[in-house]
């Protein structure tokens, strides 16, 4: 089947000479949700920008089913784009904002008063179709540039930030009714989000980029726990990292020379001994003991020799979640997370000595370059 969207090695060299994206690769099949992620300045927008037309591509190809678009114009692309600041026309009404591109793509007004009818029963906006945009509350004008990027039935919808200015809550529950959205249209949807949470709740993949460049394409979960390099292991989730020196590797498990002691976890790929990594531990992946003497035994033999020796600096309750954070002999900082059923505050007070360790299976080593 052919690809919605096939990016091939798609770069974008501003006229100064600024690198903004280089060697771009990724194939979106139909009905799928890419987010793209990263910090502010990493290329996820002008990606996007280029996929739509409103920024020229300076190498490589963008396809849309098979189809070469490079030098396509926006407005013909099978593209439809809804920005963070929504775009709407405050002196027109609902119908009239959704309609509009129906409008200027030429259809009849027959045609164009069914099309946008449909769109306002999916979304809920039949009540409000005649009121005018500039009195309706964020969570409304969000809905209605979504209606106006889907009435015209794209291939592709793209997405820029268009969460950003709603509050937490409202945030929320536009996120789970996006999804819902997206599932029930099949349409492919390319969204472009710095908030980690949000990429990993909503993609089906993720697109991690930094500086430019592509740092990892995994579904969410697989990022979340297997990062491929050091920046998403710092960029994602809240991961403790230590540096060592590969000492032998067993199947999948690689033991590692580190400052802390002889520790392991999983290998992403094949490793030679003595070559630098880096050990990533998820928050999650933690386990935390009273630190007993007749427990090391056990602990050490339980957790495949992982076992790391520190106190605890905090212990904050956040909802259902305890929060903890523990120092370790060289005063770095180690974060875990778990139920609150798990671990309770008055067990481990602030000061309190602790055992940490953590299974083989669920940390992971990467190189470190």
């Amino acid at each position: 089947m052919t690809p919605d969207l096939e990016l091939v090695d798609v770069g974008k060299v501003y006229d100064n000479g600024t690198m903004a994206v280089d060697a771009f690769n990724l194939t979106v099949t139909k009905g799928e949700f890419i987010a793209f992620l990263g910090p502010s300045g990493c290329g996820k927008t002008t990606t996007l920008r280029m996929i739509a037309g409103f920024e020229d591509i300076s190498s490589g190809d963008m396809m849309i089913k098979g189809v070469r678009m490079n030098d396509v114009p926006p407005q013909r692309r099978p593209t439809s784009m809804i920005f963070q600041s929504y775009a709407l026309f405050p002196h027109m009404t609902v119908r009239g904002n959704i309609g509009y591109g129906l409008e200027v793509k030429g259809l009849t007004k027959p045609e164009r008063d069914a099309k946008v009818d449909r769109i306002l029963a999916t979304l809920g906006l039949e009540d409000i179709a005649n009121r005018n945009t500039d009195k309706l509350s964020g969570g409304q004008r969000q809905r209605i540039a979504l209606a106006r990027g889907l009435v015209v039935e794209p291939d592709i919808l793209l997405l820029d930030e268009p969460l950003g200015a709603l509050d937490a809550n409202l945030r929320k529950a536009i996120q789970n009714e996006l999804k819902l959205l997206q599932k029930t249209l099949g349409v492919t949807f390319v969204f472009v989000t710095h908030a980690q949470s949000e990429a990993l709740a909503l993609s089906d993949r993720i697109v991690v980029m930094n500086q430019g460049r592509v740092e990892q394409i995994s579904p969410p979960h697989q990022l979340y726990t297997r990062p491929n390099t050091p920046f998403v292991a710092h960029f994602i989730g809240r991961n403790t990292i230590f540096q060592g020196e590969v000492k032998g590797t067993d199947g999948k498990t690689a033991t590692i020379t580190t400052p802390a002691g002889i520790l392991s976890g999983r290998a992403n790929a094949p490793m030679a001994e003595k070559s630098n990594v880096n050990l990533v531990i998820p928050a999650e992946a933690i386990e935390l003991h009273a630190a007993q003497t007749a427990q090391r035994e056990r602990i050490s033999a339980d957790f495949g020799g992982n076992l790391i020796d520190a106190k605890i600096t905090r212990f904050d309750i956040v909802g259902h979640v305890s929060q903890i954070s523990a120092a370790l002999p060289d005063g770095r900082s180690v974060a875990l997370e778990a139920h609150i059923d798990k671990y309770r505050p008055d067990a481990f007070p602030p000061g309190t000595g602790i055992i940490l360790s953590w299974k083989p299976a669920e940390a992971t080593v990467i190189p470190a370059h």
